[in-house]
């Protein structure tokens, strides 16, 4: 570990990544617990591991059998750094092996909520089965378990099918999980996390959102000194956050660039401007490029070609204002760029260098710029989740509104207006957006679903106003429960909400004769549509 790592990360967990779906979750929740932590594949190298520093380690699950040719193995250098070690389903299983137990494919697999009952004691378990004495809910997702455990260790929980459900070693502080304590399913998950990483490991909690804010205005300021940066600013989540940051840290020498690409949502330019501009006092200038970005789609209507088409225009667009403002209001030239990269970008990205990613869609962002500007990169969110990056900018007092708000594509309603995108298409999904969105917000809904919006699909259908025929646009409505974005449920809205929003839209947008409700999970469909 560095001698200049800021004291809220020199309590910090390494978390070793053997490719589980929830692996992102084991670190956000150690974060939540107020402990830095970072997460690393497991063929991570040796000399990473000791320089990293850890107080404490977690191996995450995978969807390996420990019995598989190639399957990943325990690098010894993590027992080596003699601290607790806690294993997760895979993790407890590589544990056992690397130590002589066994571990068999099971006869009844477990996928699911379980209950284990606890037979020993434990720092990471006593006390907290709550009403159900020494039982717990838990969440399973495994094929193998172990049958033996290796000397040293005691077996302390079990359920039905899996005999050893919890193991310890007490005298060194290493512990295996058959369950997932990350996911919310498992019951007191994140006592039992929060307990490993204080009791056992013992981090303090520094990890919080004003602490976190005062580290890193120190570092803007370090990095940058009285130089100029440039971000470019599209009003959600990320970009949003970095601009309050960077404000606070050097204030003037911040010059937002906003492209208002035509593909908003209803006012969203305004209330950016109104935000930053009106009310935080920050430098932005806006730039209305919906006729650049309209005549660039013209004819396109291949989800990924728009997605490209894009991105490329932003660039473009970006690209040209910049040079508009290369020079600051001081006189000094613009020699940093801003970007809202988070931690899961800069994880995906390594995956994606060591081939162990898939593409499924492309994202854009203020990459790919011309040779004529060279600009240093600034990331002051790219060691942070999402939902981190949310609590930083409600501390730093941005509209919870603004800061809560369901994700929004890169591309906007280019990706939700199915096929060829027009101003028509993007102005009627607009209003019905907006009604959707009202909807939801005044019957108390907004809150419950993780993402909502509408669709503009390019089917006309027939319908009756009055004595008339209407043939007119079909908008499909599509909300969804998720933890993760990874699965996710269509939204079980009533009846009467879905009624009262279709009759909106379609009385208020002559364009619209139908409306209908999206019912597909992911997986197999995707959240959006494009």
């Amino acid at each position: 570990m560095s001698n200049n790592t800021p004291a809220i990360k020199e309590d910090r967990i390494l978390i070793i990544d053997y490719g589980s779906q929830y692996s992102q979750l084991i670190a956000r929740r150690v974060r939540e617990a107020g402990v830095f932590c970072e997460m690393y594949p497991y063929d991570i190298d040796t000399s990473r591991i000791e320089e990293f520093g850890a107080k404490g380690v977690i191996l995450s699950g995978g969807p390996e059998s420990v019995h598989d040719e190639n399957s990943p193995k325990i690098n010894q250098a993590l027992f080596d750094l003699n601290v607790p070690i806690l294993g997760i389903c895979y993790g407890m299983q590589a544990m056992a092996d690397h130590f002589g137990g066994k571990v068999q494919a099971s006869d009844v697999q477990e996928f699911g909520a379980s209950t284990i009952e606890v037979t020993g004691s434990s720092v990471l378990l006593d006390g907290i089965a709550g009403e159900k004495e020494n039982r717990l809910d838990v969440w399973m997702s495994h094929g193998d378990k172990v049958v033996e455990a290796p000397e040293g260790f005691d077996v302390i929980a079990s359920t039905p099918s899996c005999p050893i459900a919890v193991m310890v070693n007490e005298d060194k502080k290493y512990y295996g999980l058959q369950f997932h304590p990350e996911v919310t399913h498992t019951l007191q998950g994140d006592v039992l996390l929060s307990r490993f990483v204080h009791q056992v490991c013992e981090c303090a909690g520094s990890w919080t959102p004003d602490n976190i804010i005062d580290m890193r205005v120190e570092q803007l300021k370090q990095q940058i000194g009285d130089k100029q940066v440039l971000l470019g600013l599209s009003g959600g989540v990320d970009s949003s956050v970095v601009a309050a940051l960077l404000h606070k840290a050097i204030g003037d020498q911040l010059t937002c660039v906003f492209v208002d690409n035509g593909l908003l949502r209803l006012h969203e330019g305004d209330q950016v401007m109104q935000v930053f501009a009106e009310n935080m006092g920050v430098k932005v200038i806006r730039v209305d490029a919906e006729d650049r970005f309209l005549t660039a789609l013209a004819g396109e209507a291949d989800p990924e070609a728009k997605r490209k088409i894009i991105g490329k225009t932003f660039i473009d667009v970006f690209a040209d204002a910049a040079r508009d403002v290369s020079q600051g209001s001081d006189g000094k030239p613009v020699e940093f760029l801003a970007q809202g990269t988070i931690y899961p970008d800069v994880i995906e990205s390594a995956k994606s260098h060591q081939g162990k990613a898939h593409v499924i869609k492309s994202h854009h962002n203020v990459g790919g710029l011309p040779d004529d500007l060279q600009f240093e990169l600034v990331e002051p969110l790219r060691d942070l989740f999402k939902d981190e990056v949310r609590k930083l900018g409600i501390a730093l007092g941005l509209p919870h509104k603004m800061i809560y708000r369901h994700p929004f594509p890169g591309p906007g309603l280019g990706v939700r207006i199915l096929g060829e995108v027009k101003k028509e298409y993007a102005d009627i999904l607009r209003q019905a957006d907006a009604i959707f969105m009202q909807e939801l917000e005044r019957s108390g809904w907004y809150e419950k679903t993780a993402q909502a919006f509408a669709v503009f699909t390019p089917v006309k259908s027939v319908g009756v106003v009055g004595d008339g025929r209407r043939y007119a646009w079909v908008i499909a409505l599509r909300a969804v429960e998720t933890i993760d974005f990874m699965t996710a449920r269509f939204a079980h809205l009533p009846y009467e909400l879905i009624e009262t929003v279709s009759n909106r839209i379609m009385n208020e947008i002559a364009e619209v004769s139908r409306v209908t409700y999206d019912v597909s999970s992911k997986p197999p469909a995707t959240i959006e549509w494009e």
